[in-house]
């Protein structure tokens, strides 16, 4: 840990630690709903969903691991017990007990809205007191937005076909 980054962090690092550790649980929770539900989707559409799910799988493990590097950098553990995940998660998780693509879909489009929503509160919560936090977020709430919007046209797409 940096002594001097840690100290020009202008916020109780105790908690932002607390608060990163809680968006690593998400993080890790939505992998495995993403990556699970691309194994078990039924349905329309399902190839271009899967292929979706299997993107967005990418990119939650990537913001793990940029959480988890800057928990490290501030001084602190990030989560070591997978088990913890629902202790903290802000988030939740919802198993695609039914794998129609529809409401695959549905799941994933409630977990981004609630990553935006922790994210945005990270960041009002950041702003101008950790720069080097407020910018990560930025760049993992940009991608939240955009994981929301393309399950979004996914599941137009699929209301259209299932119209016609």
């Amino acid at each position: 840990m940096g002594t001097k980054g840690r100290m020009i962090v202008g916020m109780n690092v105790d908690e932002l630690i607390m608060l990163l550790n809680r968006a690593l649980a998400d993080e890790w929770l939505a992998y495995y709903q993403y990556w699970i539900g691309s194994k078990v989707i039924t349905g329309p559409t399902k190839d271009a969903v899967i292929s979706e799910l299997t993107l967005h799988a990418t990119e939650e493990l990537g913001h793990a691991d940029l959480i988890a590097t800057r928990i490290v950098q501030l001084g602190g553990t990030p989560v070591l017990e997978p088990k913890a995940w629902y202790e903290k998660t802000n988030c939740g998780y919802e198993a695609p007990t039914n794998p129609f693509v529809k409401e695959v879909l549905k799941q994933n489009i409630k977990g981004e809205q609630c990553a935006i929503e922790t994210y945005n509160n990270l960041l009002s919560i950041t702003k101008d007191s950790d720069p080097i936090t407020y910018t990560m977020v930025l760049g993992i709430l940009a991608d939240e937005i955009e994981h929301e919007e393309d399950l979004q046209s996914l599941l137009e797409d699929l209301d259209a076909i299932i119209r016609d």
